[in-house]
């Protein structure tokens, strides 16, 4: 995983939507993704890219997923998405951020766009 991390901050409110994300984009990157581990690798959050549908399988928490698109537009968000589900696939989206569970509350919404700055 690329240790470039990112804050995400909700444009319309400011709202920090995760604090420290880190990057994956090469393949087997994204597709080991989360799976096995027992919590987040010294992060909050990790984004996928590019990315229009995730899966859970062997994960061993729920977490909270936003897809979006190249101008981190929020598409879809998932909440509380448990292990061993898929997610339908999002067209529109080109990434997703994962976070553990419980990680969004309401200030974040369909339609917002995000800002990704460094940490």
């Amino acid at each position: 995983m690329v240790d470039k991390l990112k804050t995400f901050v909700n444009k319309r409110n400011k709202y920090v939507v995760c604090q420290k994300a880190k990057f994956a984009s090469s393949f087997f990157e994204r597709l080991k993704g989360l799976m096995f581990s027992k919590n987040l690798p010294d992060c909050d959050g990790l984004l996928l890219s590019p990315c229009n549908s995730i899966h859970t399988f062997f994960m061993n928490y729920s977490l909270d997923v936003i897809f979006l698109d190249n101008q981190f537009k929020v598409i879809k968000i998932l909440r509380g998405l448990k292990p061993w589900r898929l997610s339908w696939i999002y067209f529109r989206s080109t990434q997703v951020l994962e976070m553990k569970a419980g990680s969004l509350n309401n200030e974040i919404i369909e339609g917002d766009m995000l800002e990704a700055l460094d940490v």
